[in-house]
């Protein structure tokens, strides 16, 4: 089964994360499948990324990195090295992509939203991190991408207290456009999507460039949170965490 979906609709194009059993939790076969498909619909004027099941991804399968534990630097580094890979792709994407988020965001999935264009969020999406409970350091842009766009005080707390960011939150904080009812997400999207295929493309694309350029200029930090991950996998801190977390999710 296709851990990654891709619908086209005229210009429109929409990739879906289809893990769902697994709350879309990032392993290096999903995050392949989505930098293989980029370039498939690298040809659309719009782009929208969703999810399905309840959750848009939870980051990390801690299930996956303690199954690894033997190879836990390896593993880490292929995982995080494929997120910044996919978060590069999505910065760099010629047209621009909304997201339609609805349930949870953890760890470094965030990610995923922090490199779109537009966000749209449900009234149960939400942003936690998880690293001080189960043991990992951050990534997936919540040091390199976050504090620019909601400000290092309130990354510092979201992180360092694991407090959620909820919807609400989102939207005003700038993570999000603007929050719309669970049955009416994709529909929003779409619309939104169908506007902007309306416009003149070389000017959607000069202003996507223009929008993108601090988040592209804070790319090389991503490469410190993937060398910080990688030393925190394997302390036995890490290792305890992963045990105590799933033990508590059985």
């Amino acid at each position: 089964m296709s851990l990654v979906l891709i619908e086209r609709t005229d210009s429109i194009a929409t990739l879906t994360l289809n893990r769902p059993a697994r709350h879309n939790s990032l392993v290096p076969e999903l995050l392949r499948e989505l930098l293989n498909a980029l370039p498939q619909v690298a040809d659309a004027r719009a782009l929208i990324l969703r999810a399905n099941g309840r959750s848009f991804s939870t980051g990390g399968d801690v299930r996956a990195f303690y199954d690894h534990r033997a190879e836990a630097e390896v593993y880490a580094r292929e995982v995080v090295g494929a997120l910044n890979e996919t978060i590069e792709a999505l910065l760099r994407f010629p047209a621009p992509i909304i997201a339609a988020v609805n349930g949870v965001v953890t760890g470094g999935s965030i990610g995923l939203v922090l490199a779109v264009d537009m966000v749209l969020v449900t009234p149960r999406a939400s942003f936690t991190p998880y690293y001080n409970v189960v043991g990992f350091s951050p990534d997936g842009g919540w040091t390199a991408l976050l504090p620019g766009v909601i400000g290092t005080a309130r990354a510092a707390e979201s992180l360092l207290t694991n407090a959620t960011i909820s919807a609400q939150q989102a939207v005003e904080w700038g993570i999000a456009n603007r929050m719309v009812e669970a049955d009416r997400l994709y529909a929003e999207a779409q619309a939104a999507a169908e506007v902007i295929v309306t416009l003149k493309i070389t000017s959607v694309r000069r202003s996507i460039q223009l929008l993108r350029e601090h988040k592209l200029a804070a790319l090389p930090k991503l490469q410190a949170e993937l060398n910080q991950f990688v030393a925190q996998i394997i302390t036995e801190e890490a290792q305890q965490g992963m045990r105590e977390f799933l033990k508590e999710s059985q």
